[in-house]
């Protein structure tokens, strides 16, 4: 699977930014861990941690390609394990709390804006997919008679093509959407343009119009909910896992098995609408 052209231009940056300037002309045989260090330590040192990680993962799969065409006989960023700070786990705010997120649904419903965004906030909590993902769906992506939605692999974080079956609630909704955006390329387009997809603070500041704060709830949030309540409810943590698409220890098993579990996978999301609309009703009460 090739990088997508963005991703190729960040690569290019970080090396013509941080890597050929210190060591581009020096045979990679010759570098040493220091040499190494003293690229990325200063990196870190200025705060910019996710950065150093990113230099030195691109620095270790150079080496990785030098030690397997022989031009290297040691991969030395491997001796380099633990010499940056650890990433921080940054948790997504999220309602979980079934009567909480009852209300949460209900709000949803109740609130009166921009038609298409008023679809994707009632959307998100159903296919939990990754807000970027929802965002800048295409019609071309959707096979609605099949209730099927294809993610192509370069929309997705870990670059597989992801299925998500689509519910009978789903399909409502996305057929009454249609009249509204099907001439269009998006789903959800802008209201400024048609060219471009709603923006992710577009949905953050509706969730903050219908009175939920910061440490509350975010739109990563309606993910960590479908998680939490899903193996609350003692569905298969491996449906679950493959319907969030997280990352297979085996890349190219997943690669190749994103309809793994389907079957399954189509009845938890039937259900999971199911659940959602008692969730509210309750709510309502």
């Amino acid at each position: 699977m090739g990088l997508s052209a963005k991703h190729q231009g960040t690569i290019l940056y970080r090396l013509n930014t941080y890597i050929f300037p210190s060591i581009g002309k020096r045979h990679i045989a010759r570098l040493e861990a220091q040499d190494i260090l003293a690229i990325v330590k200063p990196i870190e040192a200025k705060g910019n941690n996710e950065t150093s990680r990113r230099v030195l993962q691109i620095i270790n799969q150079v080496f990785r390609y030098a030690v397997i065409r022989g031009k290297a006989k040691h991969n030395i960023t491997a001796d380099l394990h633990g010499a940056l700070s650890p990433r921080k786990v940054t948790h997504r705010a999220a309602v979980l709390e079934k009567e909480k997120v009852g209300q949460l649904l209900g709000a949803i419903d109740d609130y009166a804006g921009y038609f298409p965004l008023v679809c994707a906030l009632k959307l998100a909590p159903m296919l939990f997919v990754r807000p970027t993902e929802l965002r800048c769906a295409t019609w071309q992506e959707f096979d609605l008679d099949a209730g099927e939605w294809r993610i192509p692999s370069e929309r997705m974080k870990m670059r597989r093509t992801h299925i998500v079956p689509l519910s009978h609630q789903a399909l409502t909704i996305l057929r009454e959407l249609k009249k509204f955006s099907g001439d269009g390329h998006y789903l959800f387009p802008s209201t400024r343009t048609e060219t471009r997809p709603i923006s992710d603070a577009t949905m953050l500041n509706a969730l903050r119009r219908m009175g939920y704060q910061k440490q509350e709830m975010s739109v990563h949030g309606f993910r960590s909910i479908a998680s939490t309540l899903l193996n609350e409810l003692g569905y298969n943590r491996d449906w679950i896992e493959r319907q969030l698409a997280h990352g297979d220890s085996n890349g190219v098993r997943a690669a190749y098995n994103y309809a793994e579990y389907l079957p399954e996978r189509k009845k938890m999301m039937q259900e999971w609408s199911d659940y959602l609309d008692g969730l509210r009703d309750k709510g309502e009460h």
